[in-house]
């Protein structure tokens, strides 16, 4: 029996890697390897780029290939961006070359999509969304209080949890947001191997109706996509556990072969 991919978790902006703990602990009750990453963008270093987090899951992709080991890349809005321009040169060639060692597909929730070379903002006339203030003194964005990052984020997890994981949002560097610079490294990785989408139908900070949009334009543009759904917040990692990991034994089966 084949070796089973190692399973490479990289969280949006503003979270570190515990907000995966829950899914990866069922992940790891299944004998997967997981491997959580937390992005130089949001450790409160400003001078952090898109570029810096797309090197640090390179990084721990890198240092599984070189094992022999299979990777699927398990990615959470902004942390989307992030891990398809990761996967470059990294994936499975077409033709010839069959031995493990590759990025073999891309499990992606509450994320977007766009053609190589596009800055994150880019989509977005070049703005953040309303819930994010620039400090250009400090150099970080920071979710407003305003914004009800609660009901944004966690709305659907009890009162008490969802106020802990606001607590524990990080202020994330400007510069992995606005760097003019940062459409140079952004890779439509989504193009190169399978990927399986989980889009999140409660979303309130990335609505339902935008992801099949966005969904739908990868498609039109030639990605391999599957499409799951479940019922809920931005956050499905921390509020759907057990659906998320359902989720991932699907498409790391269907990967896999």
């Amino acid at each position: 029996m084949s070796q089973k991919p190692t399973l490479v978790f990289v969280p949006g902006a503003g979270h570190n890697a515990s907000v995966w703990d829950k899914v990866t602990s069922l992940m790891e009750a299944q004998q997967y390897k997981c491997v959580k990453a937390t992005l130089p963008s949001t450790t409160g270093n400003p001078s952090s780029s898109f570029k810096d987090d797309i090197d640090a899951i390179r990084d721990i992709i890198v240092a599984e290939t070189t094992q022999g080991h299979d990777v699927v890349v398990v990615v959470h809005s902004y942390g989307g961006a992030v891990g398809v321009s990761a996967v470059k040169d990294l994936t499975k060639p077409k033709e010839g070359n069959s031995s493990p060692g590759h990025v073999i597909g891309i499990a992606s929730m509450a994320s977007a999509f766009g053609p190589t070379g596009t800055s994150f903002t880019e989509g977005m006339d070049g703005k953040l969304p309303q819930s994010w203030k620039l400090d250009e003194e400090s150099g970080f964005a920071v979710i407003v209080a305003e914004a009800q990052p609660r009901e944004l984020f966690y709305h659907d997890l009890p009162e008490e949890e969802g106020n802990y994981w606001v607590g524990r949002i990080e202020p994330q560097s400007l510069k992995s947001f606005m760097d003019p610079e940062g459409g140079k490294y952004y890779y439509a990785g989504w193009m190169d191997v399978p990927v399986w989408y989980l889009g999140t139908a409660e979303d309130k900070a990335l609505p339902f109706e935008v992801q099949k949009m966005l969904v739908g334009m990868a498609k039109d543009a030639g990605g391999d996509f599957t499409v799951r759904e479940v019922q809920s917040s931005h956050s499905p990692m921390l509020s759907k556990p057990k659906e998320v990991a359902d989720f991932l034994l699907e498409a790391v089966a269907a990967f896999v072969g």
